[in-house]
């Protein structure tokens, strides 16, 4: 017997925070849906393989995959960000956002993201994040970005030479992935699999992908902001180790480079604890804007998963 939609009267579980949550699953050539109330994939003979999906922050579905309505709802509800992605997870096609986004924080975002001076504060704070010290003083914003542009090429070139990888510049035509060189095509891999953890991350958090300070215009400016804090201390260096040893014949690395960039970034993110650091590392950037986010409206539409005053700022999700 149910009272309030809940057994007996108990409480429903509480929602999962997403910093105790695994990071990112890969999934193709199957069926989703919600059977006997769990979430599973249904392969062409009808095996069922159930998925934790209150325990996953992202879930990228790859070409093959089919979900139903039920399949979705769920993990809006549970917070889960379902992202779908070309083979491999190359492309980013679509996402769907796991519940309603938090209005405080998107004025709070957005009046950051308007006023020049605090802009600016807040891609200072992205550089000094970035690099490990301070953005030069007296610098617009387009000149950090080409001193940003600067660092970087110096830094794919100094991982170029760390694993032996035969580098000649980051170039990446988007629709043409196979059209690019080895190591491209492993950093390609390499940052979509970042960006959708750090999409993720930031809807979780109740912000917004589009409203960006270094990049902007693009739906996705915010999460090419935050990925690229982390970039060069996680999926770069592992895209390179993987493109040397494929370079070299190494096996496995040779025959499926761009599969096991994916592979190795998933496990580098579950060791690393990236997750935990990315919704921290958002409030730390943004905190340096120097302005207090304002309270939430009267007439506010409530946010899909009440916040647990024990949960962290990602526990929205």
């Amino acid at each position: 017997m149910s009272k309030g939609g809940n057994i007996l009267g108990m409480r429903p579980p509480r929602p999962i925070p997403i910093k105790d949550r695994a990071s990112i699953l890969f999934l193709e050539k199957g069926r989703l849906d919600v059977i006997d109330g769990a979430f599973v994939l249904l392969d062409k003979n009808g095996v069922r393989t159930q998925i934790p999906i209150g325990g996953i922050a992202c879930i990228m579905l790859e070409p093959g995959i089919r979900i139903s309505h039920a399949a979705v709802a769920l993990a809006a509800r549970v917070g889960c960000l379902l992202v779908w992605v070309g083979e491999a997870g190359v492309r980013l096609y679509s996402a769907g956002q796991p519940g309603g986004a938090r209005s405080d924080k998107l004025l709070y975002q957005a009046r950051l993201a308007l006023d020049d001076s605090l802009r600016l504060k807040v891609v200072r704070a992205m550089y000094a994040m970035r690099f490990g010290d301070e953005a030069p003083l007296r610098r617009s914003i387009e000149q950090l970005r080409g001193l940003e542009g600067a660092r970087v090429k110096r830094m794919y070139q100094n991982f170029a030479r760390q694993f032996g990888v035969k580098w000649t510049a980051r170039r990446y035509t988007p629709g043409q992935f196979d059209s690019a060189d080895l190591p491209n095509r492993c950093l390609s891999e390499a940052t979509a699999c970042l960006y959708g953890l750090s999409e993720a991350a930031i809807l979780a958090a109740g912000y917004a992908p589009a409203i960006g300070f270094l990049h902007t215009g693009k739906p996705r400016s915010f999460v090419y902001d935050v990925a690229d804090v982390f970039k060069f201390e996680s999926v770069v260096p592992t895209a390179f180790r993987i493109a040397g040893k494929a370079q070299r014949g190494i096996q496995p690395f040779a025959s499926d480079p761009v599969g096991e960039t994916r592979r190795a970034c998933r496990d580098s993110f579950r060791s690393t604890g990236l997750l935990k650091r990315i919704i921290p590392a958002i409030e730390e950037m943004l905190a340096a804007g120097g302005i207090e986010p304002p309270p939430p409206h009267d007439e506010a539409m409530p946010i899909a998963i009440p916040e647990d005053p024990s949960g962290d700022a990602g526990h929205r999700s």
